[in-house]
């Protein structure tokens, strides 16, 4: 039976970071400024033989109504409600605010298992505000410091009592090499949703999930963390990651900021297909080149969406057009599909979703060696290597030693001169002889081995 516990408190006491302790990664942003934390974020955590969900949220603060702090904390209330218990959290250096006593009882109002936890404990300060803490009348406060990781040994006696009995399983789970094909199918395709600031990432999620799960607003870098939601579409489940807007590096100046993009580069290494995303009134500005190239650099499928198309006025061939720009201007990922949506109105989600499906099976494609030599010698025919400096290289034959990109090893003699030109032509010819369109392609080179090299030379 899974748990749920929510970390609730004021900002800037270190909930995120508690967070990030238990689950045993830095999933969660972490910065001296208030207020870094704005979605809610899960985790599965772990505290010795304890294993639960945890849920990070905003820090509880009030707000004028509709602001973005009151949709804040009504992302907070949500975890709340979803939770089966809380861990109340305050800055044990500072001691009690009267921000905290406020939501001490608002923590008592929710009617639930509430562990107060005094975080930054450590020292002789620490001490003290841990023993104000009895004022607030939520018992006995478990005094830790979530970054050094102090007091995690009375956090779990405090936690014990309030989990359900483990159940017994009567079957080992397997593990991922012992799956089948077919088991894996049905593992969720991992999709990062990436693109500039304010290209409505968060609210296309929303709407595939029929809530307001993620914060939205018109202005650009709401999004801070990559928060990672689940879904299910016509049968196949999918786990989706919202990222931060990524601009241009020269104009990245805070901390704050450079920690998002990080966040936001991770996650499209940790997925198998990433929607660029871009709005249909500015689209193909230099930073979305550049977004597709780094997409393309780090062997993802990609799948263009072009969003806010309500917002263009309709006109004959536009989709056709849409489909020219991205081959003129993303040569690199050549054929990659591209629709056209609005996350607002909902138009052409079923579009992208049965893309991002058809990328995932593009870049999980292996190629029977028979039919790819036939391609590789048809196309040297076709169009033969240059010589260079006089001398005629040879290419062997060619083989396919992974998926995920598709990636091939060509087999030729003096691989330094084979120019890159004629690589993309195998590349281009590649993806059109064996239907992989956007994909990236790996060619590596390797010289075949001289069966003579060993012999020495005789003697003059």
């Amino acid at each position: 039976m899974s748990f749920t516990i929510a970390i609730i408190g004021r900002p800037n006491v270190g909930k995120s970071t508690l967070f990030n302790r238990l689950v045993g990664q830095k999933l969660a942003l972490v910065d001296d400024e208030p207020g870094v934390t704005r979605d809610r974020r899960e985790g599965q955590a772990r505290l010795g033989d304890l294993e639960f969900t945890i849920i990070d949220t905003a820090g509880l603060d009030e707000g004028a109504r509709g602001s973005l702090t009151a949709r804040m904390q009504e992302q907070t209330e949500t975890a709340i409600a979803l939770a089966d218990a809380l861990m109340f959290v305050i800055d044990a250096r500072i001691g009690l605010t009267p921000t905290d006593r406020a939501f001490a009882d608002f923590a008592r109002r929710a009617n639930k298992p509430v562990v107060l936890v005094a975080n930054k404990a450590e020292g002789k300060h620490g001490e003290i505000g841990a023993m104000e803490s009895y004022a607030l009348g939520l018992g006995d406060p478990v005094q830790i410091s979530a970054e050094h990781g102090e007091g995690m040994g009375e956090l779990y006696d405090a936690l014990s009592p309030l989990m359900p009995e483990p159940m017994e399983a009567d079957d080992e789970v397997e593990d991922d090499e012992e799956l089948s094909e077919e088991e894996l199918a049905q593992r969720p395709i991992r999709v990062a949703i990436v693109g500039r600031p304010n290209a409505g990432k968060s609210t296309l999620i929303n709407h595939l999930l029929g809530e307001e799960r993620l914060l939205t607003s018109p202005e650009a870098g709401t999004t801070r963390d990559s928060i990672a939601v689940e879904i299910s579409w016509q049968g196949r489940a999918f786990r989706l990651f919202d990222t931060a807007g990524l601009r241009r590096r020269s104009r990245i100046e805070e901390k704050l900021e450079k920690l998002s993009v990080a966040d936001a580069l991770r996650a499209v290494r940790f997925a198998e297909v990433v929607v660029m995303m871009m709005d249909a009134q500015n689209k193909f500005e230099e930073q979305d080149l550049r977004i597709a190239d780094l997409i393309e650099r780090e062997g993802r499928a990609i799948v263009l969406a072009v969003n806010k198309w309500d917002l263009v006025e309709r006109k004959p061939n536009q989709i056709s057009a849409l489909r020219t720009d991205a081959d003129h201007w993303l040569p690199q990922v050549k054929g990659a599909p591209i629709v056209a949506v609005s996350g607002l109105m909902g138009e052409g989600i079923d579009r992208l979703m049965t893309a991002i499906q058809e990328a995932y099976a593009v870049w999980n494609r292996r190629l029977p060696t028979s039919a790819l030599n036939r391609w590789f010698e048809q196309a040297i025919q076709t169009n033969p290597p240059p010589a260079v400096s006089g001398r005629r290289l040879k290419l062997n034959y060619i083989t396919q030693v992974k998926a995920r990109p598709p990636s091939f090893v060509l087999f030729c003699s003096r691989a330094d001169a084979i120019p890159q030109s004629y690589l993309r032509y195998l590349t281009n010819s590649l993806r059109e002889a064996f239907d992989l369109p956007g994909t990236p392609v790996r060619i590596t080179l390797r010289e075949k081995a001289n069966p003579f090299a060993h012999k020495r030379k005789r003697p003059s």
